[in-house]
């Protein structure tokens, strides 16, 4: 393990031994919000696209009368797009970018559960054999036989070209 990996893993969990978070699945795959920064579960909602933006963070929705963009992470890790089933939920949560709290709907194909995780069940991304970007993971927790992906959310949606749409979408609000 790189010094580099062990300190992503390590600035996720602070001096914590656990934390508790929001399961979901994108694509077949679990994933997890730590549960400080989800601020409600939504049935999918209309949506408008935004002209000129990158598809990851394509749409903008309507909360409690404010314009929120809608990410769609699953574009970010290079997953397909997918159609909305029942089961399809939208996780807003609230996020630090550049200084300003933001809040941002992610889509997701199922919303699990809120549960709490050890810290000594966690790995860094592997550096040989992902399919996805390992900067845009914190860790890896295992539970049971599956693993839980912890995504770095400040990576995601600090990719420079992506910040100008998100901001845009603060600004109609």
């Amino acid at each position: 393990m790189s010094g580099a990996l062990k300190m992503v893993t390590a600035g996720y969990w602070g001096e914590a031994d656990e934390a508790e978070v929001l399961t979901f699945e994108l694509a077949g795959e679990t994933f997890a919000f730590d549960a400080v920064i989800v601020q409600e579960i939504l049935d999918l909602l209309p949506e408008t696209a935004v002209p000129g933006s990158r598809p990851f963070v394509g749409s903008v929705i309507n909360f409690r009368g404010k314009v929120i963009p809608l990410a769609d992470i699953r574009l970010a890790f290079g997953m397909e797009a997918t159609q909305p089933t029942i089961d399809s939920r939208i996780i807003v949560i609230e996020l630090d970018i550049e200084g300003e709290p933001t809040l941002v709907g992610v889509r997701t194909d199922k919303v699990n559960e809120v549960t709490t995780l050890n810290r000594a069940a966690s790995e860094p991304p592997p550096s040989v054999g992902m399919r996805w970007r390992p900067d845009f993971i914190h860790c890896l927790v295992k539970r049971d036989s599956d693993f839980i992906i912890l995504p770095n959310l400040e990576a995601i949606f600090s990719q420079k070209s992506d910040r100008s749409h998100l901001h845009l979408a603060n600004l109609s609000a």
